[in-house]
C-alpha cells in the first residue's frame, strides 16, 4: 500500500508512523479477542472474571457463558509494514463503563467497530459514539460460529450506517482476518485523506 501524502500519525525513528485505533463495539462482540489474536506483543488486558455481584448490571442475553469482562481497556501492537505501526486500545464493552471511552478515544486517528450479528443492537451505541466524535471507523462482522450468515448490504440496513462506512465480516480469532480488518481501516483512512486533499 502506498502512503505517499498520506499522514497518519506520530512519526518514530526510520520514519515509521504510529496511529492510534480504537477497537470497540458491544459487551461481548470480541474485542479481547481481536487484539489478543493480531498483537505483534503480548498485550495488555484488563479482564476480570464475571461474577453473581453484577448479574443484576451486565446484559447477559446472548452471551450467557462468557466468564470474563474487560474493566478498563485492552492494549496491542501490530506492524502492518516497515512504514506503520498500530496501537490498539479495546474498549469495555459494558454500560458501566462506557465513561472510560471519551478518554480512550482522544487522540485515536481511526476506529474497528465489532458487530455480533446475533445481537445488532449490543453495538448501537458505539456506532453512536464513532458518529458523534467524528471517528472514522468500520464495521467488522466478527462471525460467530453459530450465527446466520447475513449478506452484507442487509447488516448495513439493520444498522442504518452510511454506505461510505466500509462493512467487512471477519473472524476476531484468526490474526490474518482481524489484520485484514485493520488494513481495511486504514485504506478508509487514507482514502478520506485523499479525498480531503483533493477538495481544497
Amino acid at each position: 500500500m502506498d502512503y505517499n501524502g498520506f499522514d497518519p500519525g506520530w512519526q518514530m525513528a526510520g520514519g515509521t508512523r504510529s496511529v492510534k485505533i480504537m477497537i470497540a463495539g458491544g459487551f461481548g462482540t470480541g474485542k479481547t479477542t481481536m487484539v489478543r489474536s493480531v498483537s505483534d506483543i503480548r498485550p495488555l488486558t484488563t479482564e476480570e472474571t464475571l461474577t453473581q455481584a453484577s448479574a443484576d448490571v451486565d446484559n447477559l442475553i446472548g452471551v450467557a457463558d462468557k466468564q470474563e469482562t474487560t474493566v478498563s481497556l485492552d492494549f496491542g501492537k501490530i506492524g502492518i509494514n516497515d512504514q506503520l505501526v498500530l496501537y490498539l486500545f479495546g474498549t469495555p464493552g459494558q454500560e458501566r463503563f462506557w465513561f472510560l471511552w471519551n478518554g480512550l478515544f482522544k487522540g485515536a486517528l481511526g476506529a474497528v467497530v465489532l458487530v455480533d450479528t446475533r445481537r445488532l443492537a449490543s453495538s448501537f451505541r458505539a456506532i453512536e459514539a464513532m458518529e458523534r466524535q467524528d471517528v472514522p471507523f468500520v464495521i467488522a462482522l466478527n462471525r460467530f460460529p453459530d450465527a446466520t450468515d447475513h449478506p452484507i448490504e442487509e447488516v448495513r440496513d439493520a444498522l442504518d450506517i452510511s454506505t461510505q462506512v466500509p462493512v467487512v465480516a471477519c473472524d476476531a480469532r484468526d490474526r490474518e482476518s482481524s489484520r485484514d480488518v485493520l488494513i481495511a481501516l486504514i485504506r478508509h483512512l487514507k482514502e478520506r485523506s485523499d479525498v480531503a486533499v483533493e477538495s481544497r
